[in-house]
């Protein structure tokens, strides 16, 4: 008898869930996603990750799909990749904080759907961008872009990240903008609208996916809106302790094949290859 799936979307953080602190995806993760998808479940990456840099984690898996990706604020189709949905804002709208970057010295990006600018580079940035398979475009002033912008995203050891996280509530930064952190190192910047949660509650309305049949996994912050509105939320167990409180479960690391864990013990997988 063909297995009845409880889950019909299972919706995957990248950095810190799918991949490893090494940023590999190990072989039992990719087998056993390739076996769920197998039975009818639809697999969507949602990640604070741009195309460019998420649609070869999903090509890993052998698979073409749809991707939430920067957090959110773009959903794109591949092949193309075609653009689904955006949610954009100018840089008007956080000039004054572009500046307080600037002057403090704190490296910062700004993204479109496709592509990231950036002003300046250090070698610690260089290695980031590399180790995230990013190739930004560097020119001499991004809020000389035109158009709108999907994200900006600040960069920098914890410590410094914790002063701006401290700062920016008294930045005046216009209404409709919010921000939060995305890992130890990140501060992303984005429009009001925009979370995995809410990308993901579209594109299952999209698709006449209830609630219920929904299964998502994340580590961080940026993931709790998304494990809140699936009907099974995850938590890795690398995740900090607010992530894990928002979830209904919690698996292992992902080092330690927590995604594969989940699979398992939700019935997603049958686990008689590992």
């Amino acid at each position: 008898m063909a297995q009845t799936l409880d889950y019909s979307l299972i919706a995957l953080d990248v950095d810190g869930t799918l991949l490893n602190d090494n940023y590999e995806m190990t072989d039992i993760t990719k087998r056993a996603l390739r076996e769920a998808h197998g039975t009818g479940a639809s697999l969507v990456l949602c990640t604070g990750r741009g195309p460019a840099n998420a649609v070869p984690i999903l090509e890993q898996l052998g698979l073409e799909g749809v991707l939430i990706t920067h957090n959110g604020a773009a959903t794109i189709q591949t092949p193309g990749p075609v653009l689904l949905q955006e949610h954009a804002f100018s840089l008007s709208q956080i000039e004054a904080l572009i500046r307080y970057c600037r002057k403090h010295s704190i490296h910062f990006d700004v993204n479109t759907a496709f592509d990231v600018f950036l002003e300046t580079i250090g070698s610690a940035e260089a290695i980031m961008y590399e180790k995230y398979l990013q190739t930004p475009k560097q020119i001499a002033d991004v809020l000389s872009l035109e158009g709108p912008v999907v994200k900006l995203t600040m960069f920098g050891p914890s410590s410094v990240m914790d002063a701006v996280e401290r700062e920016l509530p008294t930045m005046p930064l216009a209404d409709g903008i919010r921000w939060f952190r995305s890992s130890a190192e990140f501060i992303d910047v984005m429009s009001g609208a925009v979370s995995k949660g809410n990308a993901l509650a579209k594109l299952a309305e999209q698709w006449n996916i209830p609630r219920p049949r929904v299964l998502a996994m994340g580590n961080y912050y940026n993931d709790i809106e998304m494990l809140e509105y699936a009907g099974l939320g995850i938590a890795m167990g690398n995740s900090p302790d607010a992530v894990k409180e928002a979830a209904d479960d919690v698996t292992l690391s992902n080092n330690e094949n927590g995604v594969y864990a989940a699979l398992l013990k939700h019935g997603m997988v049958s686990g008689s290859w590992s």
